[in-house]
């Protein structure tokens, strides 16, 4: 009956893969987190962590210091690259010095919904993606919400032009993305996690060639805005913002609490954790990033032959997005604004593959994964953490990895690789 067809309509355009329903719910939503993010910042107290920390770090760079080893604040010392002095510098003249904390909030909702419609391009540009799943990216997000415009944390920032980067990868401009990368990674050295899998893009899609040079980009961009610091005091400069040694706080993880915190603030375990990372990277880039284009090794073999492959956004964003995730699971600590790094990338994981054929919704798979969802999303809303709330992340990190493991497009024969 037409009734019939109208519900079966209905269901595909909001469980299948509908450019049109997409556009429509991704404004709706967009306009939807504008009111809730401006409502939040009317209603909800502002809660003060690290944004006079910041001020006070800024005070002293806009006074002339350029010795990274005395850029210190109420909570401790500078420990991020140049690129985050730089932008705190400039929202501190915006905000009068930082005093002016709801107009701080103000300019952090505009970064939000900036943040927000950069994912939902990704989104939509994968044509993976059914319509419903947006709502995982907004609703669900009380903790991002809070990261965002209640506590103005550098880590969404730095995502915000990792995001940015994004999008100019997809769109194959790939000098302007990697412009975008390298001054997200001069806020906060965490998008550091996503540079196999671009590495990787680079060098398939760019070649030899054109991967030095967008690597050279990164380099000179990083050198620039940290030449001032590196002409006063390098070894202070290195040392604080790439800290790669840093001993974390017990009472702050996220992941660990479940630890007995002498096994937490064991150098093995911290080796330990860092072999396994840089394994799980290795297998998921030979094994399973652009299997529609036969693997990476093929990639590479066609690229020894002067052919460049180029790849969907949705191959892109699965690379960028599993290299990240692993860095993430294999984390020495995880603290509460660290859910920025891969909130808005989890729903694309799990639901890249998910959507309804002529009217029938899969409810058992999206249950699960909504579950799955909805377990993180309490993990990081525990505070203090708790043994149970730890368990429960790795219990949902080890879901998500299985899932991707399981669920992975089987490796395609050898195809024509586009030649340009």
């Amino acid at each position: 009956s037409w009734c019939e067809r109208g519900m079966v309509s209905l269901i595909d355009a909001l469980f299948g893969v509908h450019d049109l329903t997409f556009q429509v719910v991704a404004i709706l939503l967009w306009l939807a987190e504008a009111f809730v993010s401006l409502l939040i910042v009317k209603r909800v107290p502002y809660t003060e962590i690290d944004w006079s920390t910041y001020m006070q770090q800024v005070a002293l760079y806009d006074k002339g210091e350029r010795n990274y080893s005395r850029i210190e604040g109420s909570t401790g010392p500078c420990v991020y690259p140049a690129g985050h002095l730089a932008l705190f510098s400039l929202l501190s003249t915006l905000t009068n010095g930082g005093k002016d904390i709801r107009v701080a909030q103000y300019f952090f909702v505009v970064f939000y919904l900036i943040n927000l419609a950069l994912v939902f391009r990704l989104y939509y540009k994968s044509k993976r993606i059914a319509p419903f799943v947006l709502v995982f990216l907004t609703l669900t997000g009380y903790r991002i919400h809070s990261i965002f415009v209640l506590r103005l944390f550098n880590d969404p920032l730095a995502m915000m032009l990792f995001y940015l980067a994004a999008n100019c990868f997809i769109s194959q401009s790939w000098t302007i993305g990697c412009v975008f990368y390298s001054l997200a990674v001069s806020i906060k050295m965490n998008v550091l996690l996503f540079a196999p899998a671009l590495f990787f893009l680079l060098l398939t899609n760019q070649g030899y060639a054109g991967t030095i040079w967008n690597i050279g980009i990164c380099g000179l961009i990083q050198l620039g805005l940290a030449l001032p610091f590196l002409s006063r005091d390098p070894w202070s400069y290195i040392t604080r913002s790439f800290d790669l040694s840093r001993v974390f706080m017990f009472k702050w993880t996220v992941n660990w609490r479940f630890l007995p915190e002498e096994i937490f603030l064991d150098k093995r375990l911290h080796l330990a954790l860092l072999v396994l990372h840089v394994i799980s990277v290795f297998l998921f880039a030979f094994f399973m990033w652009f299997r529609t284009h036969g693997g990476l090794k093929r990639a590479i073999e066609h690229l020894n032959h002067g052919i460049r492959t180029r790849f969907g956004p949705s191959e892109a964003m699965y690379a960028l997005f599993t290299s990240n995730l692993m860095g993430i699971v294999f984390a020495r600590s995880l603290h509460y604004q660290f859910y920025s790094w891969y909130f808005h990338q989890l729903p694309f994981l799990l639901f890249y593959k998910t959507r309804s054929i002529n009217g029938k919704i899969p409810l058992y798979s999206i249950a699960v994964k909504s579950v799955v969802l909805l377990v993180v999303e309490y993990a990081w809303n525990t505070y203090p953490s708790t043994v149970l709330s730890s368990s429960l992340l790795h219990l949902a990190h080890l879901y998500i990895v299985g899932h991707l493991l399981l669920t992975r497009d089987a490796i395609e024969k050898p195809v024509k690789s586009k030649l340009f």
